[in-house]
């Protein structure tokens, strides 16, 4: 079995990263903007659609990651971190590789 720690690479991994400001700033803007209730909810829901479909997109490329390293490694099984409570091999390293995302250095160095 393996592990993935998927917070940390949500907090390291510029496409994520950008996917996030962006959908914060256009919902921002759309609950700014001096367009009707009306018009705020349809441009809201247009909004969630597209978090979907990004969230999808991300999704998909972390899997896609994670299967490449489990297949070069004969592992079986592939889980987040966040459920485990001990044990696994963790290939975060390995899946950001494929994902190109270097982890930022601590705030406090």
């Amino acid at each position: 079995m393996a592990t993935i720690d998927l917070a940390r690479i949500q907090a390291n991994w510029p496409k994520f990263i950008n996917y996030s400001n962006q959908l914060a700033s256009d919902s921002a803007a759309i609950n700014r903007s001096s367009a009707s209730p009306r018009q705020k909810q349809q441009q809201l829901e247009v909004l969630r659609q597209h978090y979907v479909d990004m969230q999808n997109e991300v999704s998909g490329d972390v899997r896609n990651a994670a299967e490449e390293v489990a297949n070069e490694k004969h592992l079986k099984l592939v889980v987040t971190r966040q459920f485990v409570g001990y044990g696994g091999i963790d290939i975060t390293s390995d899946v950001e590789k494929i994902l190109k995302i270097t982890e930022k250095p601590p705030a406090n160095s």
